[in-house]
């Protein structure tokens, strides 16, 4: 028997939704222990047939995904009981897709000895064709920047799900410090699928301009302070880049409830910012009372609002573990 255990990702921002130098895409983000996915696995007799189980009641929103990526690996001979002992909620702005594929998909890698990296079974079950960060949080975590894809390869913008391009290049990898990261997880979904889809078409491409400030902030600003371990630094930076570029119209495309908790969050932490599409928000500070005194507010928001819950958890600097 195998035992996966997954962080989750915070994706914080997408660079280049422009193109006009000749690559898209490109992102920062951020590894983090919870929540995440917690399966076992083990071989089976029945050749061919993958079944993926679960604690949740009435089974988990994950079991499809993963039922399709196992499939995808198996030997035609061999078989595979997953179980689902914990998961990440979909479609909230985590990279739950991304961590329950690769977490199938390496437990047949294991299984059954076929020597694939993290970045083969990606390629195999589809994953990272717009973003390498959840790839790369797999592999080994951390803060992560990645490098986007040539665009007369991709050929038009599109978000990961949609795209057959393979994990982008990781062009900084850095172990995150030990600060406080509080996140709000209102109960709702983020955009996905043909909607995710639509929002690409409409918004992009956005202006160079938008693409040169929010590149002047990452380089000169946001990674700086990542190895200087600066959180009135990179405080600011999150609180930047929520108001350029790509990540502005993704967080204008929210329900009024998630531009409040990302208020909250800013007058109660060093720096937060939406995930991805949303709707989870986090928040960053290096002090334990502000972390407590932000993740109550945004609780007693979220109770009179959209319902959810909100979390205080750590960055993972190691990736998922596989024993």
């Amino acid at each position: 028997m195998i035992k996966i255990t997954t962080p989750s990702r915070l994706h914080i921002t997408l660079i280049d939704l422009n193109a006009s130098i000749g690559r898209v895409d490109g992102g920062i983000g951020l590894t983090i222990e919870e929540p995440g996915f917690c399966i076992t696995a083990e071989r089976s007799d029945a050749p061919g047939k993958v079944v993926v189980t679960s604690e949740a009641a009435g089974g988990s929103a994950h079991t499809g995904r993963m039922h399709k990526s196992a499939a995808t690996l198996l030997p035609d001979w061999g078989g595979i009981r997953i179980h689902i002992e914990h998961d990440a909620p979909s479609h909230v702005g985590l990279g739950s897709g991304t961590q329950g594929a690769l977490a199938a998909g390496m437990a047949v890698n294991r299984l059954y000895d076929l020597g694939l990296s993290v970045r083969d079974i990606a390629i195999r079950v589809g994953r990272g064709g717009t973003s390498g960060i959840g790839v790369a949080a797999f592999e080994s975590g951390g803060f992560i920047l990645d490098g986007g894809h040539a665009f007369s390869e991709k050929g038009a913008f599109k978000p990961s799900a949609a795209s057959k391009s393979p994990p982008a290049p990781i062009l900084f990898q850095h172990p995150f410090p030990d600060w406080e990261i509080v996140l709000a997880i209102p109960d709702a979904r983020g955009a996905h699928d043909d909607k995710e889809v639509d929002i690409f078409e409409q918004e992009c491409p956005i202006p160079l301009h938008e693409v040169q400030e929010l590149s002047h902030i990452i380089l000169m600003e946001t990674l700086p302070s990542v190895v200087e371990e600066d959180i009135e630094s990179f405080g600011d930076s999150i609180n930047r880049i929520q108001n350029t570029g790509f990540k502005r119209r993704e967080i204008a495309l929210q329900r009024p409830e998630i531009p409040r908790i990302i208020e909250l969050m800013q007058e109660n932490t060093c720096g937060a910012g939406m995930s991805s599409f949303g709707p989870v928000v986090y928040g960053i500070t290096d002090n334990k009372r502000d972390a407590g005194n932000a993740m109550r507010l945004v609780r007693e928001f979220l109770d009179e609002t959209t319902g959810g819950c909100s979390i205080v958890t750590h960055a993972s600097n190691s990736g998922a573990d596989v024993s």
